[in-house]
């Protein structure tokens, strides 16, 4: 696996530079690639967090955080609803890709995983995210922790499904290791009780 060097920015933090391959990035992979007209620039990278993967200071992949107060995609939290307000206080990643000279080596998943570690770390451990995945990268997500939620739907003529990474509560995972070790005391006392009664079958046997 190469190694990759990440950056992340917020809007007046980015050089005319780093926007011009930031945006041709985003033309070629999601407008050209993907043979879809859609407006891609919009009023919302003013108020994001842009993440940037290079190598040898070549931008190979991206992805956006959009912050809770300014993050419209909303969940249902119809798999999980974690304590508090969350379905209103979520960050977004968005706009994640990677070019496609570089992709199959694990990249995409480097990109997500500093996303989320920045997102833990600016909004909260325990603050869900929220992202808009095309439906073929499901899987992929998943692999990442995310839980799809709803229907899947089109947005810009590209099938979508809304999905949300939760958190599990150290009580709840506490509760589950406790439970754990409650079962494996119970087989270890079951196997224990069936050694002693092999052993005195063959003491009564051997009488």
């Amino acid at each position: 696996m190469m190694s990759y060097q990440f950056s992340i920015k917020s809007f007046d933090e980015l050089t005319s530079v780093d926007l011009y391959h930031i945006l041709k990035a985003r033309s070629q992979v999601f407008v050209v690639e993907q043979h879809c007209a859609y407006q891609d620039m919009d009023e919302v990278d003013f108020d994001c967090l842009h993440l940037v993967a290079h190598q040898n200071e070549a931008l190979v992949g991206y992805c956006r955080i959009i912050p809770p107060q300014f993050n419209t995609l909303k969940s249902n939290l119809s798999m999980v609803k974690p304590a508090g307000n969350a379905a209103n206080t979520m960050p977004a990643i968005g706009r994640v890709l990677v070019l496609s000279e570089y992709r199959g080596d694990g990249i995409a998943r480097q990109i997500m995983l500093q996303a989320i570690a920045y997102c833990r770390k600016k909004f909260g451990k325990k603050t869900p995210i929220i992202i808009s995945a095309q439906t073929y990268l499901l899987h992929f997500y998943e692999s990442l922790g995310f839980v799809s939620e709803g229907e899947f739907y089109l947005e810009d003529d590209i099938e979508h499904v809304k999905m949300v990474l939760y958190v599990v509560k150290k009580a709840k995972a506490r509760k589950l290791g406790t439970e754990a070790s409650r079962v494996s005391t119970l087989l270890n006392i079951l196997l224990s009780i069936i050694g002693l009664l092999f052993i005195a079958g063959l003491v009564y046997l051997m009488l």
